[in-house]
């Protein structure tokens, strides 16, 4: 991995070195255009102070709650990027906006991919405990949702028996994160996805089984589809919009068919060209999509990152990734804290560790 690392480094810097004085203010030129939806609500104009979701179908859900929390996560962006104002109100049972999901994200066959499998489950949920105390106390008014966040499919420097790079894990890897979650109440799951050289169409539909189930979720990693044939690691993947809209209205069907709450949906992303056409994504009231900034780094360019990718191109919610040990390599060598983060407009909902 420590060539992706290098990429990662390299794009972070070339965007915190063009960043305005004020990096994490609002801009005085606000982008003209939101992304777009796929049912009922229409755009209306906000003013100071409110903001709303407009309906024209009724909705099992807390519309005035929605529209003020929307508003909150805004943090004062007065740019109108946020809240993104062109979107569903969600189906019932909704994890966002309502709640903060903590992830521990990882695979357990290997130690260097992250928490999830550095430490044994007892040790790494009494850490994560932790971590949540820490979020609880920085924004008590916000209740945290753990979660583990486990790599299914993984980029591989090897080609395998297909050409794909990538290696899909065992159904008794994926049982195993399950029990794991099951140990603590309501903890949900992400399961993860590197295409490689394989495409996603290929990958997700292999997973439906686990994605049926109530408290998994889906997560997809832009830096390892590898659409220019390269090898895994030795340049930055992409996903398009397309890619992004096969995955959402996928799992849209499957909470309709089989009478799911919204599904939570995780795009990661770092840099600009590993998402393309982010005004073509299209939101459903089913699902919940998150643009995750996972850069590692000091805390500078892991802002810039969040501003220039995550900031300036809104879709629906956002996230922020922390790396135990990745971002305390360079000075100030420091890891960004709960209430560092809860600063960033918009504030993100989505918290991974690794």
């Amino acid at each position: 991995m420590t060539t992706i690392f290098k990429h990662k480094q390299l794009f972070l810097k070339v965007a915190l070195a063009i960043t305005l004085t004020g990096l994490l203010t609002n801009c005085s030129n606000p982008s003209k255009k939101t992304n777009a939806s796929t049912t009922g609500p229409a755009e209306k104009e906000l003013t100071k102070g409110e903001t709303t979701v407009e309906s024209t179908t009724p909705m099992p859900t807390d519309t005035a709650k929605y529209n003020k929390t929307i508003l909150a996560l805004a943090n004062g962006d007065t740019t109108l990027r946020w809240p993104v104002k062109k979107q569903p109100y969600p189906q019932a049972g909704a994890i966002l906006p309502y709640n903060r999901i903590v992830a521990y994200y990882g695979n357990l066959f290997s130690k260097k991919m992250g928490i999830l499998g550095q430490l044994p489950p007892k040790e790494m949920l009494a850490k994560m405990d932790l971590e949540i105390k820490k979020w609880e106390k920085a924004d008590p008014k916000t209740p945290v949702q753990p979660a583990l966040h486990y790599i299914a499919v993984v980029a591989s420097g090897t080609k395998g028996k297909d050409g794909k790079f990538r290696t899909r894990m065992p159904d008794k890897q994926i049982d195993s994160v399950l029990t794991i979650a099951r140990m603590r109440k309501h903890m949900i799951v992400f399961l993860d996805i590197q295409v490689g050289l394989s495409t996603i169409e290929q990958e997700l539909p292999r997973l439906e089984k686990y994605l049926k189930l109530p408290y998994v979720h889906l997560g997809i990693d832009p830096e390892f589809s590898m659409k220019n044939g390269k090898r895994p690691s030795t340049s930055i993947g992409t996903f398009d919009a397309s890619d992004v809209n096969y995955c959402s209205n996928y799992l849209a069907k499957l909470v309709r068919d089989n009478h799911l709450t919204p599904k939570v949906f995780i795009v990661h992303r770092f840099t600009q060209r590993m998402i393309t056409s982010y005004r073509n994504i299209k939101l459903h009231p089913e699902v919940q999509i998150v643009m995750n900034m996972d850069g590692w780094g000091e805390p500078s360019l892991k802002k810039g990152s969040y501003y220039f990718f995550i900031y300036k191109e809104p879709v629906q919610f956002t996230g922020f990734k922390l790396f135990y040990i990745n971002d305390l390599k360079k000075a100030p060598n420091h890891m960004m804290t709960p209430d560092e983060i809860m600063k960033l407009k918009p504030v993100p909902v989505y918290i991974q560790y690794q």
